[in-house]
Formats: C-alpha cells, sequence, structure tokens
C-alpha cells in the first residue's frame, strides 16, 4: 500500500506519484510492501537535512528505511525538485519521477555515499525509468 500526504500549497500530481511507486514497487517485487510519500517545503526539509545528515539546506528528498513490511518513507520537497529541474534541463515531472525512483533505491538498499555509487544509483534510476515507461 502506498500512502502519499502533501503538506504543501502546490498542486502536485499524486496519481502520477503512486502510479510510479507502484510500478517500481512491481518491479522489485516489493509490492506487498507499505510505503509513505510526503511532499514538504523547503524549511521542514532543511530542517531534517540538518538533523540527519548535518546538512543546513533544502534536499530534494530523504529516505527513512522501515522494518519487515513497512518499506519506510519518502520525503520530497517539491520546490527543490523544481529548481533542480530547471537546472539539469528536465520537466519537473521528470526530475520528480527521478528523485522519486532515487528515493525508492535508497529505501530497497542501494546507496550513493561514493562517486561509483552515485553514478551507479543515477544510471539504475534512469535504466528503470526507460524500462517501465514513466
Amino acid at each position: 500500500m502506498v500512502e502519499i500526504n502533501n503538506k504543501t500549497r502546490t498542486q502536485i500530481d499524486l496519481k502520477l506519484v503512486k502510479k510510479t511507486a507502484e510500478k517500481v514497487l512491481v518491479f522489485f517485487k516489493k509490492e506487498h510492501h507499505e510505503l509513505s510519500i510526503g511532499f514538504i517545503g523547503d524549511r521542514k526539509m532543511s530542517a531534517l537535512n540538518l538533523r540527519f545528515r548535518g546538512k543546513n539546506k533544502p534536499t530534494d528528498v530523504l529516505s527513512f528505511s522501515g522494518e519487515g513490511e513497512d518499506l519506510g518513507e519518502i520525503l520530497l520537497d517539491y520546490q527543490q525538485i523544481s529548481r533542480q529541474a530547471k537546472k539539469y534541463g528536465n520537466t519537473a515531472k521528470q526530475e520528480l519521477i527521478f528523485i522519486l525512483v532515487h528515493g525508492l533505491l535508497h529505501l530497497i538498499g542501494y546507496n550513493d555515499e561514493t562517486e561509483k555509487d552515485r553514478l551507479a544509483m543515477v544510471k539504475l534510476g534512469e535504466d528503470i525509468i526507460k524500462k517501465l515507461k514513466l
């Protein structure tokens, strides 16, 4: 089950978010796991990023692993995602899908702590998006 909460005033295509998450969960045979996705603003994301990563700035996504059938929680900052989309020449929708997939990869067990791992995660995310036609 995928639960989504939008704590911002921004209109976000939550059906797209749910469909994307569900397809990725099926791809990794995790469709019976619970997943929570939340959209928060820059201020809240900055505070959480400082608390959990020691970085006092907004980030696009934070992932928190769960236990057992609870895969975990993904928090997304749509304002940051929109800024990044412009920077990377993507639409906000394309960037949202990429960042959501990236967050899901973290919950499934991938990490990007080294440059090699980061590049591998980026490629894997792009491959999944193409394969699933997201």
